[in-house]
């Protein structure tokens, strides 16, 4: 989504699960994004982890999984120790207290602020190669003229393939738009279907209703030119 605050009114987004009192995180929405606000800083007395699935450190710009430590943490889950002892893990950067494993993508901007990617849930796998959905959706979002886009896996003629589905007011071009997407994206990241539609079918809670997004047609496939051996 693309926000602007030129009201005058302070706009802050917060960020954070529940299992860390819900808010964990603040940033002060000024100016026009090209892509998601970011989700900012972490408020005091909490701490924040972008994270490799070995818990290892992850470098600027580089995508992991947000993890949270601090104060602010719950024990765990009501009745459900299996569940907790998968989110909730021993910190190895402090020496007491434990580690919230949030599901959520995000990387480290070089201002020191977090932008949250998507849902780790959101990971298939194509062509033997695993992919999370929300890296190409950040992708997409950063294209120009790109209001709002959803990538699914889906079934098409027996394959798995990734479809992609944007809101946009100007005319894009296709082919381009696969051109400009695999200066980021790997081969295998690319998706095969571009379906443009003037706004998404959402759920009564304001989410995009991903069930009801309409089916493919040959109309809607890009692939790459194809080169004969030689």
């Amino acid at each position: 989504a693309n926000y602007f605050n030129g009201s005058g009114i302070a706009i802050r987004n917060l960020y954070g699960p529940s299992e860390d009192t819900t808010y964990s995180s603040y940033y002060r929405v000024e100016g026009f994004y090209e892509s998601s606000v970011p989700v900012g800083k972490a408020i005091d007395n909490t701490q924040f982890y972008i994270l490799s699935d070995a818990l290892a450190l992850q470098p600027i710009g580089v995508i992991g999984e947000i993890c949270i430590s601090g104060d602010g943490l719950s024990r765990g889950y009501l009745y459900q120790p299996e569940l907790t002892a998968e989110k909730f893990v021993t910190n190895p950067f402090c020496e007491i207290g434990k580690l919230y494993k949030t599901g959520d993508l995000g990387k480290w901007l070089p201002d020191g602020t977090i932008a949250c990617i998507g849902r780790k849930d959101s990971q298939v796998k194509i062509r033997g190669h695993r992919v999370e959905l929300g890296e190409i959706e950040h992708v997409l979002e950063a294209q120009q003229d790109i209001d709002q886009c959803v990538v699914i896996a889906a079934m098409v003629q027996g394959e798995q393939v990734l479809v992609s589905y944007l809101v946009s007011t100007a005319v894009i071009d296709k082919q381009q738009l696969r051109l400009s997407l695999a200066r980021e994206l790997p081969d295998y990241m690319l998706p095969s279907y571009y379906v443009f539609m003037d706004e998404f079918p959402l759920t009564p809670n304001g989410k995009i209703d991903k069930n009801a997004l309409p089916s493919v047609s040959t109309d809607d496939i890009i692939q790459a030119e194809y080169v004969a051996p030689r």
